[in-house]
């Protein structure tokens, strides 16, 4: 039976970026990282499933301003990392950027923001309908004239704005698990069926047989509830599995432009990106679709799903419906699936970016999107935004980490090492 200090589960970036920290930057000389996959970053960190953005707060118009220096903070330890490798131009992408304000209203909204915002982005620029045109025509003009609306922009042109989570993934295991005099393995295509916990840690039971740890760390996206409460843990939380999905058109865009979020929606704005694994096209999305299943694409986890359900997740979805906007938006993301119609719904959402997209330019992407665990309080029958963590202070940690948790893994990784050495200190 192997025995590790620590045993991190979930190979995706989280995972991967922990496996780093201890290894790397800690005393703790025996880990383990288990993935049930035959690969890393199989899920939400592979390209073909997350929105390749590099989240520094600066054009997420959701985040307010204390959020965004937060971000950013995770964003800068991801590119002073990613600077150090000698394949860092397979994983940080440097193309514009930008979020677009469509309209007076909008206009006004980000001038403020761009107060606000801009001596904590020294790079972030103020871009009028010119300064869009310079970066994306496509954006800025219609058969080479001016679009009629008010448009305005914050945005920078040379920054890192791209990033492929499975290249970064990649190179942190290969990192930590080239450091001399440390035992540091990886275990593929081991699913994780039972944790219990014992005197001197937990044991892991594997469908290739079992593991010891002295503290376990579970950083398995949707599944990381599922397994907490297989233990009897967050039993207060359930999970609200949204769907992604996107659109491809020819390349119009030059970067990325995002649209401004609105407020009564908890769910990210339509925006179109250049693909880190796709050249030649851009790539539009994400749309918000719930599912009952913990993983895209992939068969065997809607049980799974219903065994963290509860009706608290019903209760919150009635509430969401009863709202009129949100309501709209959610019949129409339905729609944005079905095929046959949903191009022709879409295209209206993707003409707020460019306004001369034709039908004939988008096609739906197909087997590309991913699945966001929104994390629901059973009780409160609220939906929580952002990350969670089950510390239930016995040595094993459960992380729920939808967007922008990725960019986030460096800084989560500190955290999650500073808890698991306290408690390897006792």
């Amino acid at each position: 039976m192997d025995s590790y200090e620590v045993l991190i589960i979930g190979g995706g970036v989280s995972g991967a970026a922990l496996f780093y920290q201890l290894a790397c930057r800690t005393d703790v000389s025996r880990i383990g990282l288990v993935e049930k996959h035959s690969s890393l970053a199989a899920v939400n960190s592979h390209a073909r499933s997350n929105s390749q953005t590099l989240h520094c707060g600066d054009i997420e118009t959701n985040y307010t301003l204390e959020k965004a220096i937060k971000v950013k903070a995770g964003a800068d330890k991801v590119v002073k990392y990613a600077e150090t490798q000698p394949d860092c131009d397979r994983i940080l992408f440097r193309c514009p950027k930008m979020v677009l304000g469509v309209g007076p209203t909008e206009a006004s909204f980000l001038r403020q923001r761009f107060t606000t915002f801009r001596e904590h982005y020294p790079h972030m620029r103020l871009l009028e309908r010119e300064q869009i045109a310079e970066i994306e025509p496509a954006v800025a003009l219609v058969d080479g004239k001016p679009r009629p609306e008010e448009i305005v922009a914050l945005g920078s042109v040379d920054q890192y704005s791209a990033v492929d989570f499975r290249a970064l993934t990649k190179s942190f295991i290969h990192n930590a698990t080239n450091v001399e005099g440390k035992v540091t393995e990886v275990h593929l295509e081991t699913k994780v069926l039972a944790i219990v916990q014992n005197v001197d840690g937990f044991t892991v039971t594997t469908n290739k047989g079992e593991l010891r740890a002295k503290a376990v760390v579970v950083s398995a996206g949707a599944h990381s509830l599922y397994l907490a409460q297989q233990m009897g843990y967050g039993m207060e939380y359930s999970t609200l599995p949204v769907a992604g999905s996107f659109y491809y058109t020819p390349k119009v865009l030059n970067g990325k432009v995002y649209t401004i979020q609105d407020d009564r929606l908890p769910f990210a704005a339509i925006h179109g990106d250049p693909d880190v694994i796709k050249e030649g096209v851009t790539r539009w999305g994400p749309t918000a679709l719930v599912l009952p299943k913990l993983e895209r694409y992939i068969g065997g986890t809607t049980t799974e799903f219903f065994k963290t359900f509860h009706l608290g997740v019903a209760a919150v979805m009635l509430r969401m419906l009863k709202h009129p906007t949100i309501r709209a938006y959610l019949i129409r993301n339905v729609l944005f699936e079905v095929p046959g119609i949903r191009r022709r719904l879409f295209l209206k959402d993707a003409h707020k970016i460019v306004p001369s997209l034709k039908l004939e330019d988008l096609t739906f992407a197909k087997g590309i999107g991913g699945i966001r665990p929104q994390v629901v309080d059973r009780a409160k029958k609220i939906m929580l935004l952002g990350e969670a963590k089950i510390n239930p202070g016995t040595g094993i940690l459960f992380n729920m980490t939808p967007s922008p948790g990725a960019t986030s893994c460096l800084d989560n990784a500190e955290k999650d090492a500073a808890l698991v050495l306290e408690f390897l200190s006792r």
